[in-house]
């Protein structure tokens, strides 16, 4: 039986520690697993099977899952059963390559947490409700990379304004 070309293409991202424990996850697709429980039951049994393995590709609970690992970090792009992995794995390259760059290549679970804020905006680029919106990494770190000062004071966020008056404090005792 053949399926119905569909543009919902991802079901889910997903970043692990080297414990399997979350960093970042999006899923999207409600049906596949409803609750934070279920999520997270999943998140734990796809790290058992890939954590030691070498492989870049496994089918778990009916998905399609390609993932990628560095230092301490476990990255994963999901798709359903039937999806093509040549896809999902462009997904995941760009994942992979927009977080390499917006860390300037120092991709561990410090330096995430850190740049967690333009992490998410990333992946939010990426992908917009499992239709796969970008998969050109430097497409997508030029737009998450806004400058705080060229965005109006009343569009920025709290933490942007913050950092901004931190800079700006800085700058005035350096002198």
């Amino acid at each position: 039986m053949f399926q119905e070309p569909t543009l919902y293409v991802v079901k889910g991202m997903a970043i692990l520690d080297n414990d399997g424990h979350r960093v970042l996850a999006k899923y999207y697709d409600k049906n596949i697993f409803p609750t934070a429980k279920e999520q997270k039951a999943f998140e734990k049994n796809l790290f058992n099977k890939t954590h030691r393995a070498s492989a870049e590709i496994i089918m778990l609970d009916g998905l399609t899952c390609v993932y990628r690992s560095n230092v301490d970090l476990f990255f994963y792009v999901m798709g359903s059963s039937h999806e093509n992995e040549l896809i999902l794995m462009t997904a995941l390259n760009c994942l992979y390559d927009s977080v390499s760059a917006i860390l300037r290549k120092n991709v561990e679970k410090r330096a995430l947490f850190e740049n967690l804020d333009i992490v998410m905006l990333a992946m939010d680029e990426i992908c917009d409700g499992g239709i796969i919106m970008e998969a050109d990494f430097n497409a997508v770190v030029q737009r998450v990379a806004l400058r705080t000062d060229d965005i109006p004071l009343g569009e920025q966020t709290v933490a942007q304004v913050l950092q901004s008056a931190k800079e700006q404090l800085k700058w005035s005792l350096l002198k």
